[in-house]
């Protein structure tokens, strides 16, 4: 059974991650455990973005979906708030026994990426995606795959 770690304290400078929500992961239809944080300012409530991790190895998580998911809200964009996340989970992340991070983009998004290999991550490959996703199903055709070394 899957156990929930609390994350302590996550906080880079005028940053901090709070936990917003767990989700179980449901293996028959290939979800794994999940955590959800907001990205807010230090010592403020508004919500600048969002990070997901995704605690799992499974061939599709590593191929097309990622370990970690991450939005930043339009106007607070260039403060590098989802590199800065990425790196407040290693704790959390090696806890979990995670050695190794996947994380997805689009090819076509720069910022994505450029977040990807400000957090240290090494791009491997750019994937074709199968029609069956929902990446797919939004439009998305390829995705690159970063890898992250714990």
């Amino acid at each position: 059974m899957f156990e929930f770690h609390e994350p302590g304290p996550l906080v880079d400078e005028d940053l901090e991650l709070v936990l917003a929500e767990t989700f179980p992961g449901d293996p028959s239809i290939g979800f794994v455990p999940a955590y959800k944080f907001q990205m807010v300012r230090v010592g403020q409530e508004e919500e600048i973005g969002e990070i997901h991790l995704r605690v799992g190895d499974t061939h599709r998580l590593h191929l097309y979906f990622g370990h970690i998911g991450y939005r930043v809200v339009c106007e607070h964009r260039g403060h590098r708030y989802a590199s800065r996340s990425i790196t407040l989970l290693f704790p959390l992340m090696r806890s979990h026994g995670l050695e190794t991070l996947w994380i997805t983009c689009d090819p076509s998004n720069i910022a994505s990426r450029r977040t990807c290999e400000l957090a240290g991550a090494e791009l491997i490959e750019v994937v074709d995606l199968p029609e069956d996703t929902d990446l797919y199903q939004r439009g998305h055709r390829q995705g690159c795959r970063y890898r992250l070394s714990l």
